[in-house]
């Protein structure tokens, strides 16, 4: 289903930063079929995101003088054994990743490799919404902007009315606005999608993750 493309592309964002975001040489994610994150955590309804975002808000992110220890929980993890995450580390450069009892898995970076991984997933999430814009799912929509931290989005759409498909993206941003700051540390109480008429430059709605499920 159309509704499922923005989240899947969210997990995949993810699972691309974690594997292969911090490319030396060319500063950009490499193609990989290895994964450190389950996609099957993902979902398209909207109780579905709230307990996705509620999984991720478990992330733990610890930093300190010189390392930043994030703390993957296991419905992301999935079935990895230590040994892949051992190679995987190995691969990556990264000071450790360690699988704990619980099936989570801690990975120990330099800050300098954690840095590249949050600028690794800024670009990723712009330009995810970047082919967003008037692309066959979303063939109204005109222009998308975020503020720095991507807890506040602006779509602007042709529409003066939303569609499904247009209501459901707002739940696929929530999943970027908390996945963005999640892993950087800094998690956030809400993140706003605003829909404004292309044409009217009249706000049609504002939708809030705060509200979800209520």
């Amino acid at each position: 289903m159309k509704k499922l493309k923005l989240f899947t592309t969210a997990i995949l964002i993810l699972t691309t930063i974690l594997v292969a975001g911090c490319s030396k040489k060319t500063g950009t994610a490499s193609t990989t079929s290895e994964t450190t994150i389950s996609e099957s955590s993902i979902g398209g309804t909207e109780d579905e995101t709230k307990d996705n975002l509620e999984a991720m808000g478990s992330v733990g992110v610890e930093k300190g003088l010189f390392n930043v220890e994030l703390t993957i929980p296991a419905q992301f993890v999935g079935e990895q054994t230590q040994e892949e995450l051992n190679e995987l580390s190995k691969k990556m450069g990264y000071k450790s990743i360690t699988l704990n009892e619980d099936g989570s898995a801690k990975y120990i970076l330099t800050k300098q490799q954690h840095k590249d991984m949050m600028a690794e997933l800024n670009t990723n999430i712009n330009t995810s919404l970047s082919e967003m814009i008037g692309s066959e799912d979303y063939p109204n929509y005109t222009d998308i902007t975020a503020n720095e931290n991507f807890t506040e989005f602006v779509i602007t759409t042709k529409s003066t009315e939303l569609s499904m498909t247009e209501n459901f993206s707002a739940l696929g941003l929530y999943m970027y606005g908390g996945m963005y700051n999640i892993f950087n540390g800094t998690p956030v109480d809400n993140v706003s999608v605003k829909f404004i008429n292309t044409d009217t430059g009249a706000e049609i709605t504002t939708m809030n993750s705060k509200n979800m499920g209520q």
